[in-house]
């Protein structure tokens, strides 16, 4: 059975971001808000954990996941990305964006697009996250939540909690999201390709 946690989507309480931090620690996977819905999330190095992940979501090996940053002081060490890309990035950072980029080797493997070596980057605009990896202190390895056969990102942590509480460890009620859907810019091979246009404005990227 799964702990249940109300934070304050605007002041949250730090004693409940301590507590969500050390579930993360020790290995377990937790369901937290985000400004583009709720994210499932564990340790960056935790192999276990993301297969858990995998399942819950019915996901196929070599999805695409995505590591939650703080700031872009975290970036040169998991993507390899030139001066100029990096600041685009930083001007557009925090925000609705999934950056994607080459991995360095200090992503596991297991973590990268099998094919292309690639790894997506967030820096969230939203008061939780940003508590959450800022106690943290690295990135969280992330995916959003859509459940199989959804085709939305789910934004109702009650209904959250009737499908997952037996499945997670941990669920955030963070408030009840609206659908906002990242912009995704792949910036892997040194260009600017748009690959989903959804709530970052992309006229800084054309």
């Amino acid at each position: 059975m799964s702990q249940f946690f109300h934070i304050h989507p605007d002041n949250p309480q730090q004693r409940l971001i301590r507590q969500a931090v050390d579930l993360i620690h020790q290995g377990n996977v937790i369901v937290y808000p985000t400004d583009s819905g709720y994210a499932i999330g564990c340790s960056i190095g935790n192999k276990s954990a993301m297969e858990r992940i995998e399942r819950i979501r019915g996901l196929e090996k070599h999805h695409n996941f995505t590591l939650m940053c703080r700031d872009l002081s975290e970036l040169a060490t998991y993507a390899r990305v030139d001066n100029q890309l990096f600041r685009l990035v930083k001007n557009n950072t925090p925000g609705a964006y999934t950056f994607i980029f080459k991995g360095t080797k200090e992503v596991p493997r297991r973590l990268l697009n099998d094919k292309k070596k690639t790894i997506g980057i967030r820096v969230p605009d939203h008061t939780i996250t940003q508590a959450l990896l800022e106690e943290l202190g690295e990135p969280l390895m992330s995916c959003s939540l859509i459940l199989p056969g959804h085709s939305h990102t789910e934004s109702d942590p009650d209904e959250i909690r009737m499908q997952l509480e037996k499945h997670v460890d941990l669920i955030i009620h963070g408030g009840y999201l609206s659908e906002h859907p990242t912009t995704v810019i792949d910036l892997s091979e040194g260009d600017i390709d748009v690959i989903r246009e959804g709530t970052g404005d992309v006229s800084p990227f054309q």
